[in-house]
């Protein structure tokens, strides 16, 4: 019977085992590096904070891809090359608008960037010189297939991407049909900058598994935008929103979140599995969500986030992380909310890419054990005496 409960245990167990492989090493990787003990995070050995200060989103791109930063020239073909890539296959955008407009977002983003591998002539070779190609299609790809999926199912004509624009830039356009304001094209630079790679998170792992097995390289990124799908990963960010919208108001910050702790709820925006100090994506977040609300009707925004984190602090202890700033970044900049967790795919899909040539570089199939728990030795029952 499904359910019924049995005993026994394996006479042999794996050593070593970690719920959540929490604390295991899996792999190895000259990407980024996450020092959740200082609360640092670095790409290539150079610091985020750097990079969002003096850097540019096609730099660190490129920077992930090929091991160093650009020289001048370098950075405008790469530049020019992405750009170049924007504009979707012409199969691809009747299949955006055949999706059901209810679906979530990250569940259409999964589908089309599954199929475009379908009008891929190279999606099976998997030589780093093709997966280059194919990864720099898909980082400047997925921005125009959400901004033509937003605007199908709001019922208009999706906008053709703009050559003159940079990529944060030309993903606004492409969304509002305006051009948009400096401000507004630096703080998403910056948001794709610091969500571009993190480690051995839960989507990279996937990817990095997927690819283990010689799939392709969208295989392992439909893999990947799957995982992020989950609460418990990339869609914290539009909990987070939805919870500042549901607060409201300043005087309804305190007993709102003293409400959740004392049903032992979840305060979205908050704790860490690697970072038990600070994210330092969230201090970066916390100085443009200042800069982007200050004067505007979203200041409220702010205020809310601000003083909820010093709440949360004095109770719990516990810093906020990425999604809690970078919510109301997104929110400011017209991004509708559901869109939030595709934002980030469009941002990841520059770190699957190349921890997917990394895997392949070096590869060996991810194939870890479990550790049987169940009985042993059972005789089979004929089914007219179970």
């Amino acid at each position: 019977m499904a359910g019924k409960e049995t005993k026994g245990r394996t006479p042999k167990e794996p050593a070593n085992f970690s719920k959540g492989l929490e604390g295991i090493v899996a792999a190895r990787t000259a990407l980024s590096f996450v020092n959740g003990r200082e609360g640092r995070l670095y790409y290539r050995g150079i610091e985020v904070s750097g990079l969002v200060k003096h850097s540019t989103f096609e730099e660190v791109i490129y920077l992930l891809f090929f091991g160093e930063l650009p020289k001048e020239d370098e950075l405008e073909q790469f530049s020019n090359d992405l750009s170049r890539a924007r504009s979707l296959p012409p199969d691809i955008e009747p299949i955006i608008q055949l999706i059901p407009t209810h679906v979530h977002p990250m569940s259409m983003l999964r589908t089309v960037v599954s199929a475009l591998a379908l009008y891929d002539p190279d999606a099976d070779d998997n030589s780093r010189e093709a997966n280059l190609r194919k990864g720099l299609k898909l980082v400047a790809r997925v921005p125009t297939i959400l901004a033509a999926f937003d605007r199908i199912r709001k019922g208009k004509i999706p906008i053709a991407p703009r050559r003159d624009l940079n990529h944060a830039a030309n993903f606004l356009y492409m969304l509002t049909g305006e051009v948009p304001e400096p401000l507004h094209a630096k703080a998403l630079d910056a948001y794709l900058i610091l969500l571009a790679d993190h480690g051995l998170n839960a989507s990279t792992f996937a990817a990095r598994v997927t690819i283990s097995t010689l799939s392709d390289l969208y295989s392992a990124l439909t893999a990947a935008i799957g995982t992020l799908k989950g609460d418990l990963h990339g869609s914290a960010n539009q909990r987070t929103m939805e919870m500042f919208l549901e607060i409201g108001d300043l005087s309804r910050v305190e007993p709102y979140l003293k409400t959740l702790l004392s049903q032992k709820k979840k305060v979205m925006g908050f704790g860490h599995r690697i970072y038990k100090s600070q994210d330092p994506r969230a201090v970066e977040f916390k100085k443009i969500a200042r800069e982007v609300c200050r004067g505007t009707s979203f200041e409220v925004l702010y205020r809310i986030s601000e003083k909820l984190e010093k709440i949360m602090w004095k109770e719990k202890k516990i810093p906020c992380n990425v999604d809690f700033y970078s919510a109301s970044v997104l929110y400011v900049m017209g991004i509708p909310i559901d869109l939030f967790t595709t934002v980030f795919a469009a941002s990841r899909v520059a770190g699957w890419t190349a921890q997917v040539l990394e895997q392949l570089a070096d590869n060996r199939l991810i194939r870890p054990e479990a550790d049987y728990v169940g009985p042993i030795d059972q005789p089979y029952m004929p089914i007219g005496k179970r």
